[in-house]
């Protein structure tokens, strides 16, 4: 029998605290696996700022994961536009699509006319529950940065997302597009928040 050995680390509390460690533990997994390209969630820019920092003069890709414009506030994108511009003159890709595990299908179930949970959001509630919010965050990103063509459908990436802000969770995951989710594969935990 054929067996891997790795370390996985656990936080023992979600949070933004966490943040500088994911970006640590990201860095190190890609470079273990020789994995060239990590994807983060940001929603205001300060946690692509922070994977950035640490990833200089790794050699790695850096992919931010954004909230699609209009999330919070009509017409309004949550990121610094300020850090934005600052990343992508510096190379890094940030993409901005709609939310794969929910975007149509929340307006659908918060609707008083249709209302009802969706199969789609079943999936993002089992994720988020039975192992970590920030494991649907790093799958999220992850298609959604397949379906933006900023990352490939094979091969694979370090996906890092969080709780609430900050990154709290990172994974190695076989990227897919959204319309082939069951391809998705998320081969490693490489860090996690031990509760919720």
């Amino acid at each position: 029998m054929t067996f891997v050995e790795r370390k996985t680390y656990y936080f023992e509390r979600p949070g933004e605290e966490n943040t500088a460690d994911a970006a640590r533990f990201s860095i190190q997994r890609a470079q273990e696996l020789n994995i060239r390209t990590i994807v983060v969630a940001s929603t205001s820019g300060k946690t692509a700022q922070v994977f950035f920092d640490a990833m200089k003069g790794s050699g790695l890709q850096l992919v931010v994961v954004t909230h699609v414009v209009g999330f919070t506030k009509p017409g309004e994108w949550e990121f610094s536009h300020e850090t934005a511009q600052s990343l992508q003159k510096q190379g890094v890709r940030i993409v901005t699509g709609t939310h794969a595990l929910s975007g149509l299908e929340r307006a659908l179930s918060r609707s008083t006319k249709v209302g009802g949970g969706s199969r789609t959001e079943a999936i993002a509630e089992a994720l988020r529950r039975v192992v970590a919010v920030g494991l649907k965050v790093a799958v999220e990103c992850v298609l959604i940065a397949a379906d933006q063509g900023a990352i490939g459908a094979t091969g694979e990436v370090v996906a890092a997302g969080g709780t609430a802000s900050g990154a709290d969770t990172v994974c190695v995951i076989r990227p897919a597009h959204t319309s082939s989710f069951f391809d998705l594969q998320v081969r490693e935990i490489v860090a996690m928040p031990r509760t919720r």
